[in-house]
Order: structure tokens, then sequence, then C-alpha cells
């Protein structure tokens, strides 16, 4: 029987030595599996009441087991307690309260307990080479890393890292890049999760970060720090543009990462299945980025709406398909390199629509505030376009307009006050109709006419603001008024999503203090944090357990 203990024994420790070696883990923990092994074959021999520790040499292979009991006055748990005459005889100086150790025959581990031991040993250095991998790589996002294609499922390809595995997903592929099990793949390692069945390595080679690391690896200034890729937009496969900056003024950043007759660049289109790239010079300006970022095509004027983050681009006629690009692809790409939306018109379609504005403005100025044509045009010539800006502008910068005076400009200011008036009215009127409470008349930042427009979406209580996200409330509507292909039903229901209140600009801060006043009174008949709580308070007992080790 020895001989088959001694067999098992030295089967475990070469299991041990072999498994730490194969996964570079600590020896120490693949021990403590094994330890943990013989226990639970212990409890299930002895008893699983019993507190019962193994400790496994892992020179000689030579086992010890014990079991922890404690010395009490009254025993309750026969398994765990002896008085204090049975634990004097396990050891002469025991003590009331001392934890002692009752040293147990080693356990014959047969055929089954061998197997259940292997199951925990490998259940452990799973856990462990898990947790290994993570920690390999959790802080490695963003770099790039070779591996080799391991196999292609549902189009997802998983990838052989070496001691780990990762996977591009489809979305983060480059369209129409053929890979084949055993070819070598560079990738961006996009992002590390912990999950349950282990970590989970994301790659991409779509990643617009992708490119600027194989910049970085081909432009020796790049990696140095001398110049610096402040942008970067792709349409994987097709076309890529990146914003560059050159922090020496002797060197031209376009110039080094094109490199000496393009080899730089071409390294890096090759390795992007010819996708072709457009180097920018990056400004501070955004004007001056925008006309850039949409090269080669000619570009007129821009305009900024910095509120909206929009920007107006007038190109000439017969640069108007050059600007928009294949598909919109040039425009989309420079609309994400900004970090805009990007709006390109011609100069006929930018008359026109100034036009239009004029003439909706004036309009809106002779019946607001009961004035004749000429000086309804005349405001707006000034760059008058809201009765909000005529009622609280400056009397001195009213008076100053040719042909004003101050007595017309304190006119205008008091008709635009009353106009403004009569609008708050109308909305107050219009919103009770739709059965929007008072309550949120009190609601800071909200106007009537903003009651009215969340009436009309159905938010008539505090409780209907209050269960909105912030983003419901305030997003921006996307919309896009390029010209360019027809955008499918889907696209077109997607850039019209936004908050119930999108089209006001209120910000991120404002919407927040419009969401936490309306869940004001949710909290009003909580009790406070540190109030007394009735009934008397058990006091948690705490105990220390000793794992004495028997050779001590």
């Amino acid at each position: 029987m020895a001989t088959a203990i001694s067999a098992n024994k030295a089967e475990l420790l070469a299991i041990a030595n072999s498994v730490a070696s194969e996964k570079m883990i600590d020896k120490a923990i693949v021990i403590e599996a094994i330890e943990e092994a013989i226990q639970r074959a212990a409890r299930a021999r002895y008893g699983a009441e019993n507190d019962i520790r193994a400790k496994l040499d892992a020179q000689t292979g030579d086992l010890r087991l014990w079991r922890v009991v404690e010395v009490v006055e009254q025993v309750e748990d026969y398994f765990k307690q002896v008085d204090l005459a049975a634990g004097q005889k396990l050891q002469k100086d025991a003590q009331l309260g001392d934890f002692i150790v009752d040293p147990l025959p080693a356990v014959d581990l047969g055929r089954i307990d061998a197997q259940s031991a292997k199951q925990v040993i490998f259940q452990k250095v799973r856990e462990a080479d898990r947790e290994r991998q993570y920690a390999e790589f959790k802080d490695r996002a963003g770099e790039i890393i070779t591996g080799v294609v391991k196999s292609v499922e549902f189009g997802h390809i998983v990838v052989n890292l070496g001691r780990a595995e990762g996977v591009i997903r489809r979305d983060q592929q480059i369209p129409r890049e053929l890979m084949r099990v055993g070819d070598r793949v560079r990738a961006l390692i996009l992002s590390v999760r912990s999950e349950t069945r282990g970590p989970q390595i994301f790659l991409s080679r779509a990643h617009p970060d992708f490119m600027k690391k194989l910049f970085a690896q081909e432009v020796p200034e790049i990696y140095d720090g001398i110049i610096e890729i402040k942008a970067a937009a792709r349409d994987p496969g097709s076309r890529a543009k990146i914003g560059v900056i050159s922090y020496d003024g002797s060197i031209d950043p376009v110039g080094a990462c094109v490199g000496m007759k393009g080899s730089r660049v071409q390294a890096v289109v090759q390795e992007m299945q010819g996708e072709k790239i457009d180097i920018i010079p990056w400004s501070e300006d955004t004007a001056t980025f925008v006309v850039n970022a949409l090269q080669p095509a000619t570009v007129q004027r821009v305009v900024i709406d910095e509120d909206d983050s929009r920007i107006e681009v007038v190109v000439p006629d017969d640069q108007l398909s050059l600007a928009i690009g294949r598909r919109g692809q040039n425009v989309r790409l420079a609309s994400q390199l900004t970090g805009s939306q990007i709006d390109i018109m011609t100069e006929a379609d930018a008359s026109e629509k100034r036009q239009r504005e004029f003439v909706e403005r004036s309009t809106m100025f002779q019946e607001e505030l009961d004035v004749d044509e000429t000086l309804a045009q005349l405001l707006v010539a000034e760059g008058f376009s809201e009765l909000e800006e005529v009622a609280y502008v400056g009397i001195d910068e009213l008076a100053s307009i040719e042909g004003f005076d101050e007595e017309l400009a304190q006119e205008l200011q008091s008709r635009a006050t009353e106009g403004l008036e009569r609008r708050e009215e109308a909305s107050r009127a219009q919103r009770r109709e739709l059965g929007v409470e008072d309550a949120l008349a009190d609601i800071p930042h909200l106007t009537e006419a903003m009651l009215v427009v969340l009436g009309k979406a159905g938010i008539k209580t505090l409780d209907d603001l209050a269960d909105l996200a912030t983003d419901e409330l305030i997003a921006k509507k996307r919309t896009d008024n390029r010209r360019g292909p027809p955008r499918s039903e889907r696209a077109e229901r997607a850039e019209d999503r936004g908050g119930v209140l999108g089209e006001y600009g209120l910000s991120e801060e404002q919407g927040n203090e419009i969401i936490m006043a309306a869940r004001a009174h949710w909290f009003e008949d909580e009790p406070a944090a540190d109030a007394p709580q009735a009934g008397p308070a058990a006091e948690p007992q705490t105990g220390e357990a000793a794992d004495a080790d028997p050779a001590q």
C-alpha cells in the first residue's frame, strides 16, 4: 500500500513540475492546488465537518495531515472543538481558547482520489493561467502585436499570440482582406477584458490607431516625438487621412512621413492592403485645417458654427464632386479628422441659403417689432437674427446703426421685450393645454417653449422628466445636409435621433441640473443617512483561526 502511495505522490509532483513549467506559473500555485485536492480527499475519509489541513513537501512529496481543534469549556461542535482535558492529552500545555493540532494518518490516494486531485489541480492551474494572461496584456492596449492565424470562425479571426489568444472581430478587419490559417498578422490590441471564460483580447486592423502605430514604426521622427499625428480618420481598405505637425521648424512633417520616394508611406500602405493615405499638415486654425483636410478640392469660403460644431464649406461648382468624393468619402473623412460636421455647398447654394435666411429674419422682425420692411432688413444686415438679440443688446450698439438714434433703439428694445413676453404667454397657454405640470416650470434652464416640446413628447410630470437620461434630454439632433449618394432609410433614422430638447443647445451640465432637479422629490421623504435605527444592533463576532503546522 505504501508503494501505491509513493507512486501517487511521485505522479502528483511530476504533474506539478511539468504544469508549472509548461504554463509558466509559480510552482507554489500548483502545490497549493495539490494540497487542496488532498484536503478534499481527507475530508471525504474523516468527515467533511472536520477542519483538516494538508502540507505537501515540494521536494520529497511527504504528506502531512492534521485536524485543527479549539479548546473550549463547553463543547458544542465535536468535530472542531475539544474540552480542556481532551486538549491537554493532545498538547500538554493547552489552555482554553487555544487552537491545537491533531495529527492524522496519511490518506491512501486511490485511483479515484488521484483523478479528483488532478481535476482540482487543472482547474486551479487554468485560473492561474488566465490571471497571468490578463496581467500580461491588460496594460498593453494600444500596442501593435504580431501573431499567427489559428482559425477563422463565423468571420472572426482567432490569432495565436504565443501564451494567449486574441480575436479580430469582423468589424475590425480590413474589408476584402483574406486571412488563412497559419498566416502571420499584425494588429492593434484594442482592449483586454477579464471575463468568466478567461481574458478576452480584442484586436483590430481597422482602427485609426493601428495606422498611427504603423507610422510610428516607420517614421523615426514620430517615435522620437519630433512629429506628432494629431488626428487620423480611416475608411478601412479604401482611403485614410492623417493630420501631422512638426515641433522642429527644420523638418517638414508631410515629407518625413512620405519618406524618400514614398518608401515610408508605402510600407504602411502595403500593411493596410493598399489603402490610400492623404498626409495633411495639421493647423490649430480650424478653417485652415478644414481647407487642408478637403484636399485635393479647392475651397472658397469656410463658415464655422462653434455652438453646433458644424462647418459650412463653399466650393466652386466644378469642385463639388471632388470635395464630396466617391460616395461622400472625402468629406466624411474630413469630418472625422476635424471632429466637426462639414456641409459642402456651391456658391449658388450658399447665396440661395443666405437670401432665404435674410427674408425669413426680416419677416420675423416686421411681425414681432411691428416695423416696416426697410428697418427690419437693416437689422438683419447688421447681424441681428433673433428677437432676444434686439431685446438684450446694449442701447449704444443699436443706436450706432446708421439712421438709428437712442430713442428708436429704446423703442425697438421695448417692442422686442413685449414680443418675447407674448411668446412666453402663448407657450405657457399651450403647455397647460398639453397637460404639463406647473412644477416643471420651476426647474432651472427650462423655458415655456421647452416645456411645450416636452409636452408634445409625452413628458408632462416630474417623474416623466426624472426617468430620462441626460443624453435623452439634450443630445443634439444629427443632421446631414451634405450632397452625396442617397442614404438608406436606416441611416436616415439613425441620424435623426436626438434628445428631446436637442435643438436648444443645452450643455451637459445644464442637462444634469435639470434631471437632478426633477428627481429631487424622490428623496424628500427618505430618512437621513445618519439617523439612528430602531431596535438593538447586534455586534458582529469575529474570531481568528490558527493555521498551525504540526512540525512547530
